[in-house]
């Protein structure tokens, strides 16, 4: 099960993403939510454990959900505030655990973010330890029959057994899906998490290939910038009870370059 490619983590600090990565994370995203198995047409209240810069919750808000983003890195936060997304966010280390009512959530999902729990990047760090205290806090953060959804790169069987070992100990059950398993390239490991209710797991994608990416810069902006798009976005914001500005004639009119 080892990688053959040079994995993040052994070359680069998480908060450090390249085009490649957030095109990649689109479409990852868009799966978790599809393995959420979540009520057609009823907003939701999720969790994203490693947000980054909001890309994840990018989509969760274009699906009418509205949700809530942890991560440990303040500079990647800083970047979803500039970017302006929907969902809340919380500065956090997911090996301290998760600092949420019981029952706050009706799903939760993760991209790229859960096999960082199994580095020991300080003396004080214990993998079993820091992996445990995230799945038994995040299980009693979850409504039961609630799903959480783990896209991972695992670096060989032993740390996908840690990782699964320590989830089922704190009461959940499930199992991995992976998507295009004979694929060297296209091969994807999502870690498919039950509370309370123990549930069938999802069919494997065997074929196709993946969509297009929807960002199209660094920042990770969506181009859909019409003003349509920003009328719904406002609208959504509204129904959030956030201060929203009064629409006008001119909003969503594109401006003219400065020189």
């Amino acid at each position: 099960m080892a990688s053959s490619c040079r994995r993040p983590e052994h070359s680069a600090p998480p908060d450090v993403v390249s085009f490649t990565v957030i095109c990649i994370q689109t479409q990852m995203s868009e799966r978790a939510v599809e393995l959420l198995n979540l009520p057609e047409g009823q907003p939701c209240y999720l969790l994203d454990v490693g947000c980054g810069s909001g890309l994840s919750g990018d989509y969760l808000s274009e699906e009418g959900h509205y949700w809530v983003g942890v991560d440990i890195s303040s500079a990647m936060l800083d970047v979803a505030l500039d970017r302006e997304v929907e969902g809340d966010l919380l500065l956090g280390d997911m090996g301290h655990g998760m600092p949420f009512r019981p029952g706050t959530f009706d799903g939760c999902i993760s991209i790229s973010a859960l096999q960082w729990l199994c580095n020991a990047d300080k003396r004080s760090h214990s993998p079993p330890k820091r992996l445990h205290s995230f799945f038994s806090t995040l299980y009693s953060s979850l409504s039961r029959g609630a799903r959480a959804v783990f896209q991972l790169y695992p670096e060989n069987s032993e740390q996908l057994e840690l990782i699964t070992t320590q989830a089922m100990r704190a009461g959940f059950s499930g199992g991995m899906v992976v998507d295009y398993p004979n694929s060297s390239k296209a091969k994807k490991f999502f870690l498919c998490l039950f509370a309370g209710v123990a549930g069938v797991l999802p069919k494997v994608r065997n074929t196709g290939v993946g969509g297009g990416c929807r960002f199209k810069n660094m920042k990770g902006k969506s181009l859909k910038k019409g003003r349509d798009w920003i009328l719904e976005k406002k609208e959504r914001r509204r129904r959030q009870g956030r201060e929203v500005r009064a629409d006008t004639k001119y909003t969503g009119r594109q401006r003219r370059p400065h020189f």
